[in-house]
């Protein structure tokens, strides 16, 4: 299977570039691919959340809160924010202009290359299924680590790819974000309808 990468530049810019609530739906039915030495893994995007700081209380950048952590969400859209939440690797594309940070958290993919792979690294005991429906199942098995922190994606190793086309987008509240106020209500996670790697 040929993967297209978002690389030039000016495709990259045009597709990070959209608003955050937008880029969250846009991302859907798009190849999220990892290389690495052991080989590719790569998923169609099936589910996203959309954190919109600093007036969102769920994102890390609310308040406009600058820390080690959030520094690369301060910068252009479009690179890996990572970081590691109960033991387990979450991964999320920068959106928002330069100084506004927002991002968007990748919560499931659909196994496309390198399943093998993906059981080799998640366990064989699981069903097909079970492999990425979960921001922390998908990192694992496609290889994320929070060393992937501040990559671009419309480059290798770490990068989203053309995929498919989307024929029904469902949306919602966020997950786990219970202390958030008024911003757990919010319909800002999206999905692929009836597509069965949604994480719940």
């Amino acid at each position: 299977m040929e993967v297209i990468v978002l690389s030039s530049q000016s495709v990259a810019d045009a597709f990070f570039e959209q608003p955050t609530l937008l880029l969250a739906r846009s991302l859907l039915g798009k190849l999220l691919v990892k290389e690495t030495e052991l080989g590719i893994a790569a998923g169609w995007i099936v589910e996203t959340e959309a954190y919109i700081g600093p007036g969102d209380r769920a994102a890390h950048s609310f308040g406009n809160r600058r820390t080690p952590r959030t520094e690369v969400m301060f910068g252009p859209p479009g690179y890996v924010y990572t970081y590691v939440m109960h033991t387990h690797c979450l991964v999320n594309i920068v959106s928002g202009e330069p100084g506004h940070p927002e991002a968007v958290l990748i919560r499931a993919v659909e196994p496309c290359i390198g399943v093998d792979l993906m059981y080799d690294r998640r366990g064989t005991d699981k069903k097909l299924k079970e492999l990425t429906n979960g921001p922390g199942k998908l990192t694992k098995a496609l290889g994320i680590v929070k060393e992937d922190y501040g990559r671009p994606f419309f480059e290798r190793p770490l990068y989203i790819a053309e995929g498919r086309t989307v024929e029904s987008i469902a949306a919602g509240p966020r997950i786990g974000i219970d202390n958030s106020g008024e911003a757990r209500e919010y319909p800002w996670r999206f999905w692929v309808e009836g597509n069965p790697f949604v994480s719940k």
